[in-house]
């Protein structure tokens, strides 16, 4: 899923230029850095617009863009808010507030803002498309169908809805014309990772994983160090599989979608946190606030607010700035930490009663390394609770596999032996921890405890 701001022509012209500019020429030199990436420039010429004029609606709506930008949503709709207030009929500005809503996940705050838009210009390509999302997340798909295509019929030259209409292709098993739109997307745009690693991927539900290889080799021929492509690549071929997934690629994959993670995951009925959830309730511990507490791979923080009730103290790490940044708001942390997982808890000997994660470990492989460092990072009688895709025999005959899109699963017997072998013991349910391309992912939710006897002491 992807949406792009609206952004008025700028000049071709330096911020730093010698002779003086007036209000509107600054403005347009501040929003072409800020569409060419200048955001520090960007954002020292709209405060100088707006010390001179407290109620500059340009400058307003773009320091709000540039806001959301920073992930300081709240600051963007306050300002966007206050640039409409001023003017009221730009419909591209309720486009905007409707993306940074709905990046929130405030969809029926988008959805407003979106019809507004259109209520103004019923033309907004923009914002059909966009409607079109929200009205997927909500199961509306025949509806968000016809919204992409109106958004394409209005601009045939728009890659993101022609994107976006291929997602819903492929969840509702219509993976041919999926590729098809993905190729126009790709035509449109050439430069389009996200649409090139879902072609891959389409390419293998139709059996096709010859053409999905290529996809990736001409992706690495333009892009040969981009760690995505590198790992859909050994991931739709089967070839230099690693053991996990590389720290770039998890960077670069979850900052490019922090903004719309939330969003995205709520047309796929993602379960995992509240699986992670309901286990802890099963576990039989209090809600007292009374655990030292890591949400490990917090993301967003889907998992802190259905955790802190537990919490002493909750601390969230995540290998992507992005996600934290989102997760920051939730405002449920004690501290955010950006790292590596395994590397962070390894160095935490007895510093947590409870360890949480959620869909985490689809981006390990081998599972042995985690699991002993968290062993090791658990109090005496503390618990690992945690999900992954479960494989089948065909995936993997008895350790873990990689699917195309690029997880790992796991078999169950395997991640008992792992545990196991770390000191824990084991407790394995089967649950669907979401949809993909219309068919349930069958998952497993792991409850690891540390025994109450040291790990390694003989037990009586």
């Amino acid at each position: 899923m992807r949406a792009d701001f609206e952004t008025r022509p700028g000049m071709e012209q330096s911020p730093t230029a010698p002779r003086a500019v007036t209000v509107d020429e600054a403005l347009a030199i501040a929003i072409r850095c800020q569409k060419n990436g200048q955001l520090a420039e960007a954002a020292a010429l709209y405060r100088k617009v707006l010390e001179l004029k407290a109620d500059q609606p340009v400058a307003l709506h773009y320091s709000g863009e540039l806001a959301h930008q920073h992930g300081r949503s709240e600051d963007a709709i306050a300002l966007i808010a206050r640039s409409l207030d001023l003017a009221p009929d730009q419909p591209d500005w309720h486009s905007n507030l409707g993306i940074i809503f709905q990046n929130m996940g405030k969809l029926q705050e988008a959805v407003v803002a979106y019809r507004r838009a259109l209520a103004l210009q019923p033309t907004h390509a923009n914002a059909h498309n966009n409607i079109g999302v929200l009205l997927r997340a909500q199961g509306m798909t025949a509806e968000a169908e016809e919204a992409y295509r109106t958004a394409i019929r209005l601009n045939p030259n728009q890659p993101d809805a022609y994107h976006n209409l291929a997602i819903l292709l492929s969840a509702t098993q219509r993976t041919q014309e999926a590729v098809t739109c993905y190729c126009t997307a790709l035509t449109l745009k050439p430069q389009y990772p996200e649409a090139r690693r879902l072609l891959a991927l389409a390419y293998c539900v139709i059996g096709q994983p010859d053409k999905a290889v290529i996809v990736c080799e001409e992706w690495l021929k333009s892009e040969t160090d981009d760690p995505v492509a590198q790992h859909t690549l050994a991931a739709v071929s089967g070839r230099n599989v690693p053991t996990r997934a590389s720290d770039a690629y998890v960077q670069k994959m979850f900052d490019s979608f922090a903004a719309s993670y939330e969003a995205k995951l709520a047309t796929l009925h993602y379960q995992a946190p509240a699986l992670v959830a309901a286990a802890l309730a099963d576990a039989g511990l209090p809600a007292a606030r009374a655990l030292d507490v890591l949400d490990a791979g917090c993301g967003t923080g889907l998992c802190g607010p259905l955790v802190a009730p537990y919490a002493r103290w909750l601390i969230g790490v995540d290998l992507s700035a992005g996600m934290l940044e989102h997760a920051r708001e939730k405002h449920v942390y004690d501290e955010l930490v950006r790292s590596e997982l395994t590397a962070y808890i390894q160095d935490r000997h007895d510093a947590f009663d409870l360890i949480v994660t959620a869909d985490t470990f689809v981006y390990f492989g081998e599972l042995k390394d985690v699991a002993f460092a968290a062993a090791g990072a658990l109090r005496s009688g503390g618990r690992l609770i945690f999900t992954v895709e479960e494989a089948t025999e065909d995936d993997a005959p008895s350790t873990y596999g990689i699917k195309p899109h690029g997880r790992f699963n796991h078999r169950a017997q395997y991640v008992e032996r792992v545990l196991v072998d770390a000191g824990l013991k084991a407790d394995i349910a089967r649950a669907v921890l979401r949809m993909e391309s219309g068919a349930p992912v069958a998952g497993l939710v792991v409850t690891a405890t540390r025994p109450a006897t040291p790990i390694g002491a003989t037990q009586a």
